[in-house]
C-alpha cells in the first residue's frame, strides 16, 4: 500500500470510528444528555458531541493497531503451520473459544443473584452475526479463502481490543466501544483490498511514466547520423 493510500486509511478509520461513537454514545447514555436537548444548552451538546467523536478516535487508533497486528500474526500463521487449512481449523477453534468467554467469564465475574444467563449470550450473538455478515462480504468480494481470515479478526480480535472495557462492564462504555470496534474493524477488512488494488495501480502508473521519460530522454539525447 502506497504511503498516499495507508494516510487515507488512517484518516478514513478515524472518521468512522468517531461518527459511530458519537451515534451510539448519545443512544446509550441519552438519560444523561437528554436534558441538554430539552433545555438547549448547546454548549453541553458540544462538548458531549466533541467527547464522544474524541473517543471515538481513540477506539479507532486502537483498531488500527489490532488490525495491523493481525496482518502481520497472519502471515506468521501462515509460516509456521505451512497449510492454510490447518491455520484456519485454529482460528476457528480460537473463535469458538473467544465467544465462549465472552458469555461464561462476563457471567461468572458480574452477574447478580437471579440474572439469566441468556443476558449475556446477546453481545456474543451480535458479535456472531456480524462477524459472519462481513466475512461472507470480504469473501465476496476477494474470494472464498478469506471467509475464515475475516471472521476471525472480527470476532477474536475485537474481543482482544475490547478487554479494557469487558474488564469493568459499564454498560455504557461496553456497548459505545463494542459497536465503535465493529464499525472500524468492518470498514479496515472490507476497504483494505481495495486500496491495495488502487496502490498498485498508481504504482504502476507512476513504472509506466518514468519510462515514458526516459524514452524521450533518449530520443532526444540520440546522436544525429553522419
Amino acid at each position: 500500500m502506497t504511503s498516499r493510500n495507508w494516510v487515507r486509511l488512517f484518516m478514513t478509520t478515524l472518521l468512522v470510528g468517531g461518527v459511530t461513537a458519537a451515534i451510539v454514545g448519545f443512544i446509550v447514555r441519552w438519560n444523561e444528555f437528554q436534558s441538554y436537548f430539552t433545555e438547549f444548552k448547546i454548549m453541553d451538546i458540544l462538548s458531549a458531541i466533541i467527547f464522544l467523536i474524541g473517543m471515538g478516535f481513540l477506539i479507532s487508533v486502537i483498531s488500527q493497531m489490532g488490525f495491523f497486528s493481525y496482518l502481520t500474526i497472519h502471515r506468521f500463521g501462515l509460516g509456521i503451520f505451512k497449510s492454510v487449512s490447518l491455520w484456519n481449523s485454529i482460528q476457528v477453534v480460537l473463535v469458538l473459544f473467544g465467544l465462549f468467554d465472552l458469555v461464561y467469564l462476563r457471567y461468572v465475574n458480574f452477574a447478580k443473584p437471579g440474572d439469566s444467563i441468556l443476558l449475556y449470550f446477546v453481545p456474543a450473538l451480535l458479535l456472531l452475526i456480524v462477524g459472519l455478515i462481513v466475512a461472507w462480504v470480504k469473501s465476496k468480494q476477494t474470494n472464498r479463502e478469506a471467509f475464515i481470515p475475516a471472521f476471525f479478526f472480527m470476532i477474536v480480535v475485537t474481543l482482544v481490543e475490547w478487554v479494557p472495557v469487558l474488564r469493568i462492564n459499564s454498560q455504557n462504555w461496553f456497548y459505545l466501544m463494542m459497536f465503535a470496534l465493529m464499525a472500524c474493524n468492518a470498514y479496515q477488512l472490507l476497504i483494505l483490498h481495495k486500496l491495495n488494488m488502487k496502490s498498485e495501480q498508481e504504482r504502476q502508473q507512476r513504472k509506466n511514466q518514468t519510462g515514458s521519460k526516459v524514452k524521450n530522454n533518449k530520443k532526444i539525447n540520440k546522436k544525429p547520423s553522419v
